[in-house]
């Protein structure tokens, strides 16, 4: 029996397992409604009630974190996005709930790098599952809004019930 050798696979990082499961979950669904006798039923998320409330969390979770940030300089959190492209959100939000981690007021915007893994290690250390890479962030200027609105829905259950 031949011997064949194959190098091992480079573990996918969290955006792209994102990417891969929403590429799965697309391709997956149904492309006609489901039907029952008395009615045809069909899920859609642009039904108002499903959009209104999806936007609603979305907006509950962006002022519960600048309820959190808003004495930290170089934050403007406007959405799950570009807002948190730099790493200083991320590391604003943990340092509210972990102040002696770290100093703040040391950090940079130009140092992105940096700064997600300090947020990121320090979220880590806190209980929080490393669910962004730092690597993806720091290559997108325009990271995945439902990778971030993710990510920070674990900083919320971590720390809701603290200050």
């Amino acid at each position: 029996m031949p011997f064949s050798f194959s190098a091992p696979k480079k573990p996918l990082s969290p955006f792209a397992k994102f990417r891969q499961l929403d590429r799965q979950y697309s391709s997956s669904l149904p492309s006609s409604p489901i039907k029952s006798p008395e009615k045809e039923f069909r899920f859609r998320f642009t039904e108002p009630t499903v959009t209104n409330n999806a936007v609603q969390i979305k907006e509950r979770l962006l002022a519960w974190c600048r309820s959190k940030t808003k004495e930290y300089e170089n934050i403007q959190l406007d959405n799950f996005s570009t807002s948190w492209n730099n790493g200083l959100a991320f590391c604003a939000l943990i340092h509210h709930f972990r102040p002696d981690a770290f100093d703040y007021h040391s950090l940079r915007p130009e140092n992105r790098r940096k700064n997600f893994e300090l947020a990121f290690k320090t979220a880590d250390e806190a209980g929080i599952a490393p669910l962004l890479d730092v690597e993806d962030m720091v290559v997108m200027r325009r990271p995945d809004w439902k990778c971030v609105f993710t990510y920070v829905q674990s900083f919320y259950r971590r720390f809701k019930d603290e200050d």
